[in-house]
């Protein structure tokens, strides 16, 4: 299943802000390790997480690791009123290929209505698609077939932002 999110393009020439319990930085190895109740936020993007780790390559691009019981993450879609929400046991960020993973017991909100659920989600933004995959056991979402689960409303409806009118002549 795939289909078209795309990200606030603006956020990615923003400062990165974090706050937690405890910090841990290798100058050396352009990493730094961030523990309890963390809270990442970069212009409309806002990531939650247990703790957060944060890599930078020699060209500038982040690269970033959340995990939690769940992390959670929402981002601005750019050029519409609504967010892009997810959550995921682990969730990881390439800012050189603006990709954001989603792994284990992951769902993706697309506002106003569209959800999918799956044990993997690939948010690509240069892309503006997701793709998702079921797996087995309990983690593939909460469900226990590993299938992926997705609610996908009327685009008329879904822009409008309400469900669609319901039929006139049943009562």
């Amino acid at each position: 299943l795939a289909g078209a999110a795309q990200a606030e393009r603006a956020d990615r020439g923003k400062p990165i802000n974090l706050e937690s319990d405890r910090m841990h930085i290798d100058d050396a190895q352009k990493t730094s390790v961030f523990e309890g109740k963390v809270v990442l936020t970069q212009g409309t993007l806002s990531i939650h997480a247990d703790k957060v780790t944060v890599r930078q390559d020699k060209d500038g691009y982040q690269y970033g690791s959340a995990s939690g019981n769940l992390a959670t993450f929402r981002q601005k879609r750019d050029g519409a009123d609504g967010f892009i929400q997810g959550e995921a046991e682990r969730i990881e960020y390439n800012s050189k290929l603006d990709r954001v993973e989603f792994f284990n017991r992951a769902r993706l909100l697309r506002e106003p209505a569209d959800e999918v659920r799956g044990s993997y989600i690939s948010y690509d933004s240069r892309t503006e698609y997701f793709t998702v995959t079921g797996g087995a056991g309990p983690s593939a979402g909460g469900s226990t077939g590993g299938r992926v689960r997705a609610v996908i409303q009327p685009r008329a409806a879904a822009e409008e932002g309400k469900a669609p009118a319901p039929d006139a002549t049943k009562q």
